[in-house]
């Protein structure tokens, strides 16, 4: 927890599971409109905003960008580095590790874990959060390696603003689900329903839960959602 906290992912690794609801999230999926980034509702629009992803998540929105390089000549040395072992059985490239990976070399650590071992096992552990939480791609169960090298120092790893790539892939999901052909979406839905809850509390069966952070514990467990 000290490297999470370190690297600015403290609050979002304590974040439970979410049951969600797909039937609201359809709801808001035919409410988007790509040409705004907004929903359209009939007493106005509005949309998740930066201050939501901050309180929702509790992701650092200040900062550098997201971004860097997407193609590595030899990922397999990266991982060794980063990761201190690699998924490539000798491949000579590859873009991306498994989650089931991840789970099999740094589901558990020793007692005796060096301080090396802790960092990698901290990489691995935020690797997950960013492709199985904050940033879901709906079409596989790998993580890319672009976000690798920017966890390469954990205590720099706060200065990217984590939130605008979380609600710029949220944003990008909503415009792709408005197509009709289209019959999946990615992002943090988790996020989306939390938001849709927290700014419309009539769709909330309780309305009055205690104030949490991060937000999105609020609803943990249970839907927070009617049946009626």
């Amino acid at each position: 927890m000290s490297y999470l906290e370190l690297a600015g992912f403290g609050s979002v690794a304590q974040i439970r599971y979410i049951v969600l609801r797909f039937d609201l999230l359809s709801a808001l999926v035919e409410r988007w409109r790509p040409e705004t980034h907004t929903f359209n509702f009939p007493c106005g629009e509005c949309t998740v905003t930066l201050e939501d992803v901050a309180l929702q998540l509790g992701l650092p929105i200040d900062g550098s960008p997201v971004t860097g390089l997407s193609a590595f000549t030899d990922p397999d040395a990266l991982c060794y580095q980063l990761l201190g072992d690699s998924p490539g059985d000798g491949e000579s490239y590859f873009s991306g590790v498994s989650f089931t990976w991840l789970k099999a070399k740094h589901g558990q650590l020793s007692a005796t874990a060096t301080e090396g071992e802790l960092m990698c096992a901290a990489r691995a552990y935020i690797m997950h959060i960013i492709r199985g939480e904050m940033m879901p791609d709906a079409s596989n169960d790998k993580v890319h390696l672009m976000y690798l090298p920017l966890l390469a120092d954990l205590s720099s790893v706060s200065s990217y603003s984590w939130g605008s790539a979380v609600l710029a892939v949220l944003y990008r999901e909503l415009c792709r689900a408005t197509d009709p052909k289209v019959r999946d979406i990615g992002g943090c839905l988790s996020l989306l329903q939390s938001w849709a809850l927290y700014r419309m509390p009539f769709l909330a069966s309780i309305r009055h839960q205690p104030y949490v952070y991060p937000m999105l514990n609020r609803w943990s467990g249970r839907p927070g959602i009617g049946q009626s």
